[in-house]
């Protein structure tokens, strides 16, 4: 536990640090950060990873970097019978240290996209809201429904209304409980309109809002937003905001759903030396998809290592620096199964697949199937000679496409594709295998032959 601790300062001056020139304002008394310290949840998606595959070669930077690290605990079940139980299961957990919890269950969440359901009446979800509040004791920060009050489709007269019962049943529970409403992010309302919304939906009742969750808005930008937004609210009600994704803010093109190069962001801490600003929280959790590189909420290796990895050798903490391109390991081919007997497998006990007469060879696996859609991971291995840069195609045997992909530049004819690198990832070494890119892909799942060229 000390070492978390001393993580937590660290990553406090860091973060104090890259918003050193953002507006301050005055704040009120009590407003501050608290200085708490964050539990660390050991039985996230990351952690059970991290200790089902000990063997593969992302795992430790996984484990270091994000498995370690303080992270929300979402909510997000209609469970009446059973939510009072998982939270008070949480508290006993925590030992005294405050847990990051997400409550994500209101009548039509996320306005049926890629993270829908919900309670099926706003009169059960209060119910609901109940039974958490029931199991709730001591420290812990606690985000009440994101992106409900930037999204349009509910009624807003029922949603303001459940959202402040939510936030009132959830203060009253514990005296200790810090409790923020969801807002969305910088890029997404108007100051006035999010301060507008936060009023009417029982802001006066929280210890302030929360923003960015589950997007990749630069802390720096975060901090000026709510900044304006305390401006008109006042000051006594301060922000919460996720640094889990934003280490290299948002993607050029502001894609939303799983983008390429991104990275994770301060280490969560509540003591962020910024006014107004109670804590750098990591909402989402890195790795956990949002619906497009697989289905939202699930772990896939390939996207906590890309964010673990691209923070660079000095993100806060004891961390080891991560391989780069020009060392062996890096492509150390290993798997998901370090059972696996599969010779095309990245298990770093079995011979790389065969590479053939050319420069290099690759193969598409079919890693997650849920019948409207698929995942495939592009495994490419390098021949007798290190290759710097690779060019896949194959032809589709009937009637599939990708939807989305990630670490790859990819271009479709009907129904031939054609997969490039992106610089970064197309060094691999003679006789290595590297995870290159994955896709997701619709129609049934397939697994046609690919020839590479280097």
């Amino acid at each position: 536990m000390k070492r978390k601790r001393r993580l937590t300062a660290i990553a406090a001056a860091a973060g104090a640090a890259a918003v050193a020139g953002a507006t301050a304002i005055a704040l009120a008394p009590g407003a501050s950060a608290q200085g708490e310290a964050l539990w660390t949840n050991p039985s996230t998606q990351a952690a059970d990873w991290v200790a089902q595959n000990p063997g593969d070669w992302r795992a430790d930077l996984i484990d270091e970097r994000i498995a370690q690290t303080p992270a929300g605990t979402w909510f997000a079940e209609h469970n009446p019978g059973e939510v009072q139980g998982q939270v008070a299961d949480i508290v006993s957990q925590s030992g005294g240290e405050a847990p990051i919890m997400v409550v994500y269950n209101i009548p039509d969440r996320d306005c049926g996209g890629a993270s829908s359901g919900g309670a099926p009446s706003h009169s059960a979800y209060r119910d609901w809201i109940d039974q958490f509040a029931a199991g709730l004791s001591g420290a812990a920060y606690i985000v009440v429904e994101p992106d409900t009050l930037p999204h349009e489709c509910a009624d807003p007269s029922q949603r303001n209304q459940s959202l402040t019962y939510a936030v009132q049943t959830l203060k009253a529970a514990s005296s200790q409980a810090h409790v923020y409403l969801d807002v969305g992010h910088s890029a997404w309302l108007s100051p006035g309109e999010a301060a507008s919304r936060l009023q009417s939906a029982g802001l006066q009742s929280a210890d302030g809002f929360a923003l960015n969750t589950s997007n990749y808005r630069s802390t720096d930008e975060a901090v000026g937003y709510a900044h304006d937004i305390q401006n008109i609210v006042g000051s006594d009600k301060a922000a919460v905001i996720d640094t889990s994704r934003n280490g290299n803010g948002p993607a050029p093109d502001d894609e939303w759903c799983d983008p390429s190069g991104r990275a994770i962001g301060e280490h969560p801490t509540t003591n962020t030396g910024v006014n107004g600003i109670d804590a750098y929280l990591w909402t989402k959790l890195p790795g956990e998809a949002d619906g497009c590189a697989g289905s939202a909420g699930q772990f896939i290796a390939d996207l906590a290592y890309e964010l673990a990895d691209a923070a660079g050798p000095d993100w806060p903490g004891d961390v080891d620096d991560p391989p780069t391109s020009d060392d062996p390991t890096s492509d150390d081919p290993t798997s998901d199964d370090p059972t696996s007997d599969d010779p095309t497998s990245d298990d770093p006990t079995t011979d790389p697949p065969n590479t053939g007469d050319g420069d290099c060879s690759a193969e598409i696996e079919v890693v997650n199937d849920w019948g409207s859609g698929w995942q495939g991971d592009v495994r490419v291995t390098a021949g007798d000679a290190a290759i710097d840069g690779w060019t896949l195609t194959w032809t589709w045997p009937g009637g599939q496409s990708i939807s989305s992909s990630w670490n790859a530049d990819i271009n479709e004819s009907g129904s031939s594709v054609t997969a490039s690198d992106i610089g970064w990832n197309g060094s691999i070494a003679a006789g290595q295998t590297t995870n290159a890119f994955g896709f997701i892909g619709s129609g049934s799942s397939a697994t046609p032959a690919v020839e590479c060229s280097a």
